[in-house]
């Protein structure tokens, strides 16, 4: 049986997988260059074996793993005078976001802010996961916001 047509479609996912609740893996693409189909086979390998925070998946937490593929919106860049400015314009819940200052870059998904729901505690979060102090004053950071759809799956 021939896989369906959208599947072909350039798209940029991100494949999390979690085991007990808790998270055991996530890699993605911010930005679509391949098929939809190609990024989320390669991105759930990634996760599964790849991700550089944990040991490869084991064959015997197969069974309890949980899969949920995002699939990413462009990124739009976020117009803001300041931090402030930038942490009113945030969606808590529907925006992702790709901040970058100087060389240094993170993103997290919309699903983040299910564990960081104020804007100013997920920025802090954010700017750790780059590398950077979580109070860093950051006026001339660049952000992009970017929303998903996703599905989740038992293995």
């Amino acid at each position: 049986m021939p896989r369906p047509v959208w599947l072909d479609e350039p798209a940029a996912t991100f494949v999390t997988l979690t085991l007990h609740g808790q998270l055991r893996g996530c890699i993605g693409s911010l930005e679509a260059h391949r098929s939809l189909y190609d990024d989320v086979t390669h991105n759930a390998r990634a996760a599964a074996f790849g991700d550089p925070r944990f040991p490869p998946l084991a064959a015997d937490e197969l069974p309890a793993v949980r899969i949920e593929v995002s699939v990413l919106t462009a990124p739009q860049p976020l117009q803001f005078s300041s931090e402030a400015d930038a942490l009113r314009r945030l969606r808590p819940g529907i925006d992702g976001v790709i901040f970058q200052y100087g060389s240094r870059r993170a993103t997290f998904l919309p699903q983040v802010w299910e564990q960081l729901p104020e804007p100013h505690e997920f920025m802090a979060h954010l700017k750790q996961k780059a590398g950077l102090p979580a109070d860093l004053r950051a006026d001339d950071m660049r952000l992009a916001v970017f929303q998903v759809e996703k599905f989740q799956a038992d293995v």
